[in-house]
């Protein structure tokens, strides 16, 4: 797979995601109607005040992972790119928008609890966490300017502060349950 440079931009939190987010959860809804158990917004886009890229993350909850390439020629009719697991056993990964994308999501099974988990705990984490939110808008921000068109090089530099980032969400939701 050839990996065409893409712009990596980082703006300011944007109220708005708030509705994509709603909107877009509405069209995967009716797509996979009963196979759905629940739908999250998820990533930097999901919690306020963060400086993110302009992508929304779903994360729809699903009763079976296996059933989800059935729906995959109705995702295309929404304007979806189907990538199977894309890296993450148990997912179903789909984006929106080509090389200026504006949508992610990722499907898992409702059991698969370190995946869902991980999400949700980074993303709550980061709404009651105002410091570290700061700090991560703040690293994104500078490796956008650092790695205009270098993805590799933008998740690279974000890393291990992500690593660390979920380590202290996951232990942090564990003592909050």
């Amino acid at each position: 797979m050839v990996n065409r440079a893409i712009n990596i931009i980082v703006t300011n939190y944007d109220e708005n995601w708030v509705q994509l987010f709603k909107n877009e959860a509405n069209k995967i809804h009716e797509i996979l109607n009963d196979e759905i158990v629940e739908i999250h917004h998820i990533g930097s886009t999901a919690v306020p005040n963060l400086k993110a890229k302009p992508i929304i993350d779903i994360m729809p909850i699903v009763k079976d992972i296996e059933m989800v390439d059935a729906f995959n020629a109705k995702m295309i009719e929404i304007g979806y790119e189907p990538l199977g697991e894309f890296g993450i056993s148990g997912r179903r990964f789909f984006r929106k928008g080509g090389e200026n994308r504006t949508h992610h999501v990722h499907m898992f099974q409702f059991d698969n609890d370190l995946e869902i988990e991980r999400h949700l705990a980074v993303r709550d984490y980061l709404k009651i966490h105002k410091k570290d939110a700061i700090e991560y808008g703040e690293l994104k921000a500078r490796l956008a300017n650092e790695f205009p068109k270098d993805i590799e090089g933008y998740c690279d530099g974000k890393d291990e502060f992500v690593k660390n980032l979920e380590r202290r969400a996951i232990e942090w939701r564990k003592g909050n349950k």
